[in-house]
């Protein structure tokens, strides 16, 4: 699909630059060499965690908690006292899984606002936001070279919607204008995507299609077509990628039926990729379908909520130029409290089966995340989170065990993105707390191992310049990768801005050595 003209682009800039000492003491035992560094610094304006965006907001709203923090357990409310339960949903409280809202964070209806002008404007949504983000990356080991890379990131975003006054037919337009400037390395569609349109949608909306749920709330029907961007699940098989200065988006069709407040809601979709192409208008990946289902069961949501779904992958060989994919992967997962405890869970199971090119396809990844949130006024959080994903244990047998991540985020895997969702074995250990209702802390530590030693390490070397130096199908190169220590301070320093500081350090193991 084509479109034919853009929306105007409008930039609210307003940041206010941190300079934190990058120093940190020389460990000879876990780094041997200059190559063996990543220093990373993010400089961002954020709403909420991870979506690390500012808004321009026409009235202040509830400063953002920590991920998972804000969702800690309240005093005991007497039932002559409670309020009225409104939702069904509840929101999973493990690190850097929350799927971005619909329409965006940043997005304000202008009826909400509180200026009284704006008051009968309820079938207006409208949001600009502008995100500014230097990176210092010393020794990055997805690089050809190890150098010291000074990266500043520019993202601006606007959004105008339009619903109610014309349904059930609405519309949205989402744009943007990803750069990227003063990198040692060649322009790369992760950074640059200059002057997009990233969602341009029509929707169906029926608003009681099919009635109401035991708490009073609409069940809709909602029929889309078009360039669409959106998050599923934990974000790790689809995400738009809210971290990475360019967004995952689709052309197709999706449909919902119920919504999120409700106790049950169904959503599917087929659609084709969009190609981010620097340099031409972004169009569709025609050889290739992405479909799916997923279903949300939150009847049971103050202890359990169960996402069940599926995904697949169709990519046409186009004569050979390209493998010929057909993907089907089946998963569930499960997230909630324990009844009377602070101790969270989250728990997933992912299949996969089909064709990849001329091998058959059979692989799997499983997630387990505990936490526990301590009563005091900060809501320190504690989490352990393992994760396996399968990689190829023989290339030279007819059966690829390789791990397809589909459209994936992989912050919730490495906040140094050197890391994603395929051949790894990820324990990890993570804090969160908020000492101030405009500020959030949180980090961890992270072990990598290859699940094969014969599979490759994605990411080594390959970021721009595809290699054969990420994998060792003999398997003598070890296959522990590393360990990574990172740290974040969200400060909200205005109503309208947010600001992030980060730092992670990956440590080389013995296979990114050899």
């Amino acid at each position: 699909m084509k479109f034919l003209s853009y929306l105007l682009h409008a930039a609210f800039f307003s940041a206010i630059i941190f300079y934190p000492s990058l120093a940190s003491p020389d460990n000879s035992e876990m780094l041997a060499t200059h190559s063996t560094q990543t220093v990373f610094l993010k400089f961002e304006q954020a709403i909420v965690a991870d979506s690390v965006k500012s808004a321009f907001k026409f009235k202040e709203q509830a400063p953002a908690q920590p991920e998972a923090l804000q969702l800690a357990t309240q005093p005991e409310v007497t039932k002559a006292h409670a309020p009225k339960k409104m939702t069904y949903f509840q929101r999973a409280r493990s690190y850097s899984t929350h799927p971005e809202s619909d329409p965006p964070q940043y997005v304000r209806n202008l009826a909400k606002t509180g200026i009284d002008a704006f008051k009968d404007l309820d079938w207006l949504d409208v949001g600009l936001d502008h995100r500014m983000r230097y990176e210092l990356r010393d020794g990055d080991i997805r690089r050809s070279k190890l150098i010291t890379d000074n990266n500043f990131l520019l993202r601006t975003r606007a959004y105008v919607g339009i619903r109610n006054i014309t349904d059930p037919f609405r519309f949205a337009v989402e744009f943007e204008d990803a750069r990227a400037y003063n990198s040692d390395f060649p322009r790369d569609n992760r950074d640059w995507n200059a002057f997009e349109l990233i969602q341009t949608y029509g929707e169906l909306y029926f608003k009681d299609a099919l009635g109401q749920d035991d708490l009073g709330n609409h069940r809709p029907i909602r029929i889309r077509g078009g360039r669409m961007a959106w998050e599923a699940v934990d974000r790790r098989m689809l995400g738009s990628n809210q971290w990475r200065n360019t967004t995952n988006n689709f052309e197709g069709f999706r449909v919902t039926f119920g919504q999120e407040v409700n106790d049950w809601e169904f959503d599917a979709w087929g659609m084709q990729p969009i190609i981010r192409d620097i340099n031409e208008f972004d169009g569709r990946n025609k050889s290739q379908w992405f479909y799916g289902a997923l279903g949300h069961w939150r009847k049971w949501s103050d202890v359990i909520t169960l996402q069940p779904y599926f995904m697949g992958l169709k990519q046409n060989g186009r004569d050979g130029r390209q493998d010929e994919r057909d993907i089907y992967s089946p998963g569930i997962r499960a997230f909630g409290v324990l009844p009377s405890t602070n101790i969270d869970f989250d728990l997933g199971a992912i299949y996969q089966f089909g064709r990849d090119n001329d091998q058959t396809k059979s692989a799997w990844a499983y997630l387990v995340e505990l936490g526990y949130t301590f009563w005091h006024d900060w809501k320190p959080r504690l989490s352990a989170f393992y994760g396996f994903v399968s990689g190829d244990s023989n290339p030279n047998d007819n059966v690829n065990n390789r791990f397809e991540r589909f459209f994936g985020f992989a912050r919730p895997w490495s906040p140094d993105d050197n890391l994603i969702m395929e051949n790894i074995k990820a324990p990890k250990l993570v804090f969160e707390l908020s000492p101030h209702k405009d500020v959030s802390i949180d980090g961890g530590y992270s072990w990598f191992w290859l699940a094969s030693d014969t599979d490759r390490f994605n990411n080594l070397l390959s970021v721009s310049t595809p290699t054969t130096l990420n994998r060792d199908p003999r398997g003598q190169s070890g296959d522990f990768l590393g360990q990574s220590i990172n740290a974040r301070i969200r400060y909200k320093l205005t109503s309208h801005i947010d600001t992030t500081v980060g730092y992670s350090r990956w440590m080389n193991g013995v296979f990114v050595k050899k």
